[in-house]
Formats: C-alpha cells, sequence, structure tokens
C-alpha cells in the first residue's frame, strides 16, 4: 500500500480497540444526544422534555388511585378556598380597622391639638414678657417725661432697650409656627400674631411722641394699652385650640388676671405722669386723664372679681393666690392703692392729696404690680404644666390605644391562623412534592430511562398524601394523575428512541460493511487497472463510495454512537485536512494553505475528519465552482490550532450566523428537523465530543467562514506544546476573530490537491 494507511483502521498495527466504550447496538440504550464522550455535559435542555415516571408496563395506564377518608364536609379543611380567604381576612380587617380608624384619629386630633397648646403656651409666655417691658417702660418714662426729661435719660432709655430685647425674642419665637395651610387653628394664630406683630412696628412712633408737653397723657397710655391688649389676646387663642374644659378656664383666668394688672399699671403710669419731679414742683392733672384713670380702678376691681370666679371654677381657690394683694398683708400695696383712690375718685383729686415724687409713687405702686406679676407668672407656669400634663396623658392614651389594637389584631390573627393552618399546610406538602418532582424525580427518572432499559426502572409514582375535598385535594389528586402519565409516556418514548437508535446504528453498520467490501474491491480493482481512463473512472466511483461511507456514519452519530477504532498514534494535521478534502465531491477547489507543523491526537482524527469533510462540503456546496475554497490554519501562542475555511459564497444573515452558531455551540434534540441539516448537528456533536470550538462568521472578501479551533490535546497528539513555533508560523497567531489572536499566517504547504494520485484523490488514505 506504500505507507497508506486506511481512515476505518483496516491497518491492525495502527489501531486501538475501543474496549468497553462502544455501546452496540442494544435497542436498551436510548438516545441520550450528546454522552459523556461527546460534550453533551447531561444538559436537561438537551432531552425531550420532562417525562416524570410510573410504575405499570410502559403503554399500560396506571390506574387513579382516589382519595382516602376526606372526614366531615363541614370540616375546616373540605371549605372552599375563597371561604378560607374570606375568613382568614374578613376578622383581622373589620376589627383592625373600626377599632383602629375611630382609637387613632381620636389621638391623632388631640395630639395635634396638644400640638397647638404646646406652641401657643410658649408664644404666651413670650407675648406675657414683652406685655410686662411695654409696660414697665410706659409707667417708668411717664414721670420724665411729662416733666421735662429727654428720651436719651436713663429712666427712658434703659426701659426701652429692654422693650426692644423682649419684642424680638417674641418675634422669634412667632417664627415657629411654621407651616399652617390647612389647619384653622395655626391659621387663626398666626393672622393674629401678624396684626400684633404690625401693631409693634408703630412703637417707634408712640414712643417720639409719648407724654408731650401740652397733651393729656391719655393719648400716650392708650397707644401703649392697645400694644399691651393685642398682646394678652393670645392667651384667648388657647382656648380655641383645646377642647379641654379645664385649660379654657385657665386660658379666660389668666386674661382676666392679665387685664386686671395692665389696668393697675395704667393707674401707675396716669398719676406718675401727673406728680412733679426734678424742677417741676406742682402736680398736673387734667380732668380727661383723671377720668381716665377712674375708668381703670373700676375695671381692675371687676377684672378681678372675673378671675376670682373663673379661678374657681376650676376646683382651685384664688384666695391663697391673691393673698399677697389683700390690703390687710401688705402696707404698702395698701397704702398704694388708697392713695390711687384718693386722687381719681375724690372730687379734689390730686390738689387734695399729700404732694410726693413721682419717683415715690412709682415705687410704691410697682410693690402691687410686682406682686400681680408673680401671681401672673404662676398662672402661666401652671397653664403650661397643665398642658405638659395633658401631653402626657394623650401619649399614654395613645399608648393605649396602640396596645388594644394590637391585642385586638392578635387575637384576629390568631383566629386566621387557625383558619389558615389547614390550608398553608395542604399547600406546602403539595409544592414540595411538585418541586421534588420537577426538579429531582422526573430528571432523574428520564435520565434513567434513556440510559437504561427502561423495563430495568423503576418508574413507580409516589402521592403527593394530601386527600381532602377541596380544590387543593383535587389538584394533588390531578397531580398524581399527571405524574403517572407523563412518566408512562417517558417510558414508552424511551423504548421508542432506544428502538430507532438501534435500527440506525444496525442499518449504518451493515451499510458500512458493504461500503468496506466496496473500497476493498476497488482498491484492487485500481491496482491491476493500467487504462488510465477506467483508472480514473475507479477513482471516482472510489471517492463516491467514501462520502457514501461518511453519510453512513453520520447515522452513528444520529444515534450517539462512536467509531468502533481509533488510531493509536498521532497523524500530522495537514494530512487530516488532505483525508477531509478527499471526501468532498468537489474536492479538487479545496486548496490547503499555511498549515502548522502540528499533529492531531489518534483517538480524535476519525472525528476530525468527518467534522472538517461536513464544513468543506458546506463550502463547496453553497459557492460558486468557479471558486476555491482556502483552507489555513495557525498555531496560536498558548498551544492551541485555529484551522480557517473560506468561501466565497453569497454568505448568510446574521441572523442565520447567530441561529447557526447557537446550534452548534448547542446541538438540539434529533428529531425530524435535523435531518433536513444533518451535517450541522453531526458537526457539533463531534465538537462537542472532543472540546473542539466551532464558530461561523462573515468573510472579508464575501462568503462565510468556517473557524475550527482545536485544543492542546488535540492539536499536540496528547502532549504538551513544543515551547517555540512551528514551521510556516509567523508571530502573533491566528488572524483576529472571536476564537483567534490578531496576526496572519503564511505557510509554505498548500496548493496540493488532496490525494496524490494521478486522476483523482485515493479516498482512503491520509497521507
Amino acid at each position: 500500500m506504500q505507507g497508506r494507511f486506511k481512515r476505518d483502521g483496516s491497518a491492525p498495527a495502527e489501531q486501538e480497540p475501543r474496549g468497553g466504550t462502544d455501546r452496540g447496538s442494544s435497542p436498551q440504550h436510548a438516545q441520550n444526544p450528546g454522552p459523556a464522550a461527546a460534550g453533551d455535559n447531561g444538559d436537561r435542555a438537551q432531552r425531550p422534555g420532562p417525562t416524570p415516571g410510573g410504575g405499570e408496563e410502559p403503554g399500560t395506564p396506571a390506574p387513579s388511585r382516589g382519595p382516602s377518608d376526606t372526614g366531615s364536609r363541614i370540616a375546616l379543611r373540605n371549605w372552599r378556598i375563597s371561604t378560607r380567604l374570606v375568613s382568614l381576612l374578613a376578622l383581622p380587617v373589620v376589627a383592625a380597622t373600626s377599632l383602629g380608624g375611630l382609637r387613632i384619629n381620636e389621638s391623632m386630633t388631640d395630639m395635634q391639638q396638644l400640638e397647638h397648646m404646646q406652641l401657643l403656651t410658649q408664644m404666651t409666655k413670650q407675648a406675657t414678657s414683652l406685655a410686662q417691658a411695654l409696660q414697665v417702660e410706659r409707667d417708668q418714662s411717664a414721670g420724665p417725661l411729662s416733666n421735662g426729661s429727654k428720651a436719651t435719660d436713663y429712666k427712658v432709655s434703659q426701659p426701652r432697650e429692654k422693650t426692644d430685647r423682649a419684642k424680638d425674642a417674641f418675634l422669634d419665637a412667632t417664627n415657629e409656627i411654621g407651616d399652617f395651610e390647612g389647619d384653622d387653628a395655626l391659621e387663626s394664630i398666626h393672622a393674629s400674631v401678624a396684626q400684633i406683630a404690625s401693631q409693634l412696628g408703630d412703637i417707634r412712633s408712640i414712643r417720639k411722641s409719648a407724654y408731650e408737653k401740652d397733651a393729656p397723657s391719655l393719648n400716650t397710655i392708650d397707644q401703649y394699652s392697645q400694644l399691651i391688649t393685642s398682646l394678652l389676646s393670645l392667651s384667648q387663642d388657647m382656648a380655641q385650640a383645646t377642647s379641654n374644659p379645664d385649660m379654657i378656664k385657665r386660658t379666660r383666668a389668666l386674661a382676666a388676671f392679665s387685664s386686671a394688672k395692665e389696668y393697675a399699671s395704667i393707674q401707675r403710669a396716669i398719676i406718675a405722669a401727673a406728680l412733679p419731679g426734678g424742677s417741676v414742683k406742682e402736680p398736673h392733672l387734667n380732668e380727661n386723664d383723671k377720668q381716665f384713670g377712674s375708668n381703670a380702678l373700676d375695671k381692675e376691681t371687676r377684672a378681678i372679681s372675673s378671675f376670682k370666679a373663673i379661678y374657681g371654677s376650676t376646683g382651685e381657690s384664688a384666695v391663697d393666690l391673691m393673698a399677697p394683694l389683700d390690703n390687710g398683708n401688705n402696707p404698702e400695696i395698701n397704702a398704694a392703692n388708697m392713695y390711687a383712690k384718693h386722687i381719681l375718685d375724690t372730687p379734689n383729686g390730686i390738689d387734695g392729696a399729700r404732694v410726693r415724687s413721682y419717683m415715690d409713687w412709682y415705687d410704691q405702686s410697682s410693690t402691687k404690680i410686682d406682686a400681680m406679676k408673680t401671681i401672673e407668672t404662676t398662672l402661666l407656669s401652671d397653664m403650661e404644666a397643665k398642658a405638659r400634663e395633658l401631653r402626657e396623658a394623650s401619649q399614654r392614651e395613645a399608648i393605649i390605644n396602640g396596645a388594644v389594637i394590637l391585642i385586638v389584631l392578635g387575637v384576629s390573627l390568631v383566629g386566621a391562623f387557625v383558619v389558615a393552618r389547614s390550608m398553608i399546610r395542604s399547600l406546602r406538602r403539595l409544592q414540595d412534592t411538585a418541586t421534588r418532582v420537577a426538579q429531582d424525580r422526573l430528571p432523574e427518572l428520564v435520565k434513567q430511562l434513556s440510559e437504561t432499559d427502561p423495563q430495568d426502572v423503576d418508574t413507580s409514582v409516589e402521592s403527593v398524601g394530601v386527600h381532602s375535598r377541596d380544590e387543593i385535594g383535587q389538584v394533588a389528586a390531578a397531580f398524581d394523575d399527571v405524574h403517572r402519565e407523563a412518566v408512562r409516556l417517558a417510558a414508552e418514548q424511551a423504548l421508542l428512541r432506544g428502538n430507532v437508535n438501534a435500527m440506525f446504528t444496525n442499518l449504518s453498520r451493515r451499510s458500512q460493511g458493504l461500503i468496506q467490501r466496496q473500497l476493498s474491491l476497488i482498491s484492487e480493482l485500481e491496482s491491476r487497472e493500467a487504462d488510465p481512463d477506467q483508472l480514473s473512472s475507479l477513482f471516482k466511483l472510489d471517492h463516491l463510495a467514501t462520502r457514501m461511507r461518511r453519510n453512513g456514519e453520520n447515522l452513528l452519530v444520529l444515534a450517539g454512537e462512536e467509531p468502533g477504532r481509533r488510531w493509536t498514534r498521532p497523524v500530522p494535521l495537514v494530512d487530516v485536512l488532505r483525508a477531509a478534502a478527499s471526501e468532498v465531491e468537489q474536492y479538487e477547489r479545496i486548496e490547503l494553505s499555511a498549515v502548522p507543523a502540528t499533529e492531531v491526537a489518534g483517538r480524535v482524527v476519525n472525528d476530525l475528519v468527518h467534522l472538517l469533510a461536513e464544513l468543506l462540503e458546506n463550502a463547496t456546496s453553497f459557492s460558486s465552482p468557479q471558486t476555491k475554497v482556502r483552507v489555513t490554519g495557525h498555531a496560536l501562542p498558548d498551544g492551541r490550532v485555529l484551522v480557517e475555511i473560506h468561501d466565497t459564497g453569497i454568505g448568510l444573515s446574521p441572523e442565520d450566523l447567530a441561529a447557526i452558531n447557537e446550534r452548534l455551540a448547542q446541538p438540539p434534540t434529533v428529531d425530524v428537523s435535523v435531518s433536513r441539516r444533518m451535517g450541522l448537528f453531526v458537526v457539533g456533536r463531534l465538537s462537542l465530543r472532543h472540546g473542539i470550538r466551532i464558530q461561523l462568521r462573515p468573510s472579508d472578501s464575501g462568503g462565510t467562514t468556517a473557524l475550527v479551533m482545536l485544543p492542546v490535546d488535540v492539536a499536540h497528539g496528547g502532549k504538551q506544546p513544543p515551547s517555540k513555533q512551528g514551521p510556516g508560523q509567523q508571530p502573533g497567531g491566528a488572524p483576529g476573530g472571536l476564537l483567534a489572536g490578531n496576526g496572519n499566517g503564511n505557510g509554505s504547504a498548500g496548493g496540493q490537491r488532496p490525494g496524490g494520485g494521478p486522476g483523482g484523490p485515493r479516498s482512503e488514505e491520509l497521507s
């Protein structure tokens, strides 16, 4: 044979028996596309659907197992799901919504009122402080200004400075009102504060004209009084911000006492402005001022009476609170009251009284004002304490309401849990069983049916175990029936696939045997034929028989079988390419170039020749007969070898390329559609068997390029790659693409016709 060795392993010295790897043609081997050697990786998606198992013979329907004792119809587990859901949700929702809504709404209202009360309490304290500062400024400056002192006098400027500081503090407190939109109470408070702030802007004009010469003192006193009255009216707004009766009474009592204090302060200012001091030696009280002061004296008495009545209605006695103001307890207060009454209520008035300076009167009357200021501060403190007490009470009530709601919800949820427990148990059992069947039992059973004889596999089905008359029990029973039917169908399908694979294998083996005998006979005739024309015809017949043998081997790949024998020694890559080219009808169009000097592992030779032959057949079939199909090889730096097959055909669309590459990477399950693209399926299966990567991409010159990446253990005969580059390889590796690096290779092995014999290729030769 002159060094020739056949691809099918006819030379005993070059062959290695497959041993136990050949599964043979027994029908008990159902097709499992891509066994371990084919690189299928046991992907579940490649199997024909999840077909569960049953305990009966394939083809025999499994009897339905009805539910056992389901109990009484009125038992909780037999309620309809809609009834259970209504019972589960109605009780806690209705109870929580009705009780919680009322309680929470009431608590929110109280909390909002208390927030208003706290704000008003702070503002009232600031307003009272400002009112007291205005009273001191008005009363203390009345004597000096009425007797000709300048506004720069210390007795005038000092109280004004204190008033300005109190005014700034009050205005700062008003900024804490914040957003009042949608809140009527805050809106009312804001309106009052805005009005007072506007009035406070007039204080400069009041000071400028305060106690002018030959002008009634009541003009200045009334202007101050209007500001003070506006400030004291804020306490009335507090009564509008709360619905608590006790708090309303306290705010009214504070307003009454503050009015009494203001009337007492007016008397102090009028008398101080009328008394002499400094260079002035005679008193000067006109009738209007006297009448104005007399009215203030009467109003003070009525305001004190009103305060005692309102304050007494709160349950507390005003006697102890008003004790410092009683005439018998403090001689200074008693003397001031008598002096004021004598001046303002007697006909002689100030002319019949003992002449004294305004400073003596201011000091004496201030004793009473200070005592009233102390009482006013006490009332404010009591209001603040009461507001704090109400806030704490509201918080306690809110906590109690929340606790009650939680208790009601807890009781409701316990009842709902009892109702839902029976349904949840059945649903969980059904869910767990269905999950185990879908993820574990069914795939394992399908795998066993695919790898062994279905008659040797236990196809019994375990019931879900939910026996009730409700919808869950009916679903569980239906699931058991579906499970048994799926197992029965899986067993039948596995048996059918095994029979089909057995037929494929037997037909392929028989046809290969006949083709091998035909090739042997043709080889014998070729060796004895001398006529060139006859020899050329024999070569064509030899080539046709080789292609028929490859088609027969496709049936073995479809059946999941492997070649019965392998080469034991590595074979040069160029010889593998030539052998693949010799199996293509238009072999003369194939041109080899730049093939690296590397060897292919013997175990892969037959499959690699088959794979490359299918790709070359595709390239020649879908390109013009006048063009060449160029085959190049590149040795990569990492030891892999890239084989490129270029054609100049019409090319493929991006969608078709993506679909073909997907099928090459993950060959589909064998069905009727596979027979239409048998070559594509065979290439994918053979590549997965040996870890060879294949991809199609558009060619730069038009047409399509097939990239075949040989791994290291294939490209170097099962050995480690050499440390230096092989002949014909340029630095940089293969051309760019998804499977190779950048660069190009220009070899010197191209241009030879595959086969090497005169008149055509020798189809059984590799070199």
